[in-house]
């Protein structure tokens, strides 16, 4: 159990009192109590569903201007920022280079977990700089905890540069949202395992992420296309 005061802690890590006896459960029970946490999910993200408007705005405006699209996090979070980052070339015939993924750790952090870099505030500026990531681009922040030092870093460095920054976290009022100018921020509520953010913070991040990406590249003259339609 974690040390830490459960007050401190942000509301993504503390204890659901709904799933207190999980591991004694039967299966039936565990996976009701699953779903019907994963539905709180949809309903989360319907309450911030201006705040995602903005921020595909913001985006469509950079992309037009001749800027790219990056996400960036660490963990579960930047791994799904390097799938949806994947994903746009295949369903949109865009080039690999408009919609990138940096996530703490490299490439090995997709597959592994990678003690690397995640509590290094310096780290996701120096990281987007070898992208060479520029005012004109765009920075998508990922961290349900709102706190991870590596993506807070990113953002205040885009911001610092001049670029448009987007926080993607589950937790309102965190370090992360001091520091990006839009903020995303679909409150989920503790997760089913405490502290386990792959799943309804990773769910919610997912969506969004979905919705960033194919609402952007809906808009007229935003895809720099290597095909004649989406596939």
């Amino acid at each position: 159990m974690n040390s830490e005061n459960p007050d401190l802690l942000p509301i993504t890590e503390q204890e659901n009192l709904k799933t207190t006896n999980l591991s004694s459960s039967p299966v039936r029970e565990i996976i009701r109590l699953m779903n019907d946490e994963d539905a709180l999910v949809a309903s989360a993200i319907s309450l911030v569903l201006p705040d995602v408007e903005r921020a595909i705005e913001g985006i469509v405006a950079r992309i037009r201007s001749g800027g790219r699209l990056f996400y960036i996090g660490t963990g579960t979070s930047g791994r799904l920022g390097v799938l949806d980052a994947a994903e746009c070339p295949p369903t949109f015939g865009v080039s690999p280079d408009l919609v990138q993924a940096v996530i703490a750790g490299g490439y090995e952090a997709c597959y592994r977990a990678v003690e690397a870099s995640e509590d290094d505030a310096d780290a996701g500026g120096k990281d987007l700089q070898a992208r060479g990531f520029t005012n004109q681009d765009v920075l998508v922040g990922i961290a349900a905890s709102g706190r991870t030092p590596y993506t807070v870093g990113a953002v205040n460095h885009a911001r610092r540069c001049g670029a448009f920054t987007i926080a993607i976290t589950c937790v309102p009022q965190s370090p992360i949202t001091e520091a990006a100018e839009v903020n995303i921020v679909p409150v989920v509520g503790p997760e089913v395992v405490a502290g386990s953010t792959r799943l309804k913070a990773g769910t919610a991040q997912k969506l969004v992420l979905n919705m960033l990406s194919t609402a952007t590249m809906g808009r007229p003259s935003t895809r720099r296309s290597t095909a004649a339609s989406w596939t």
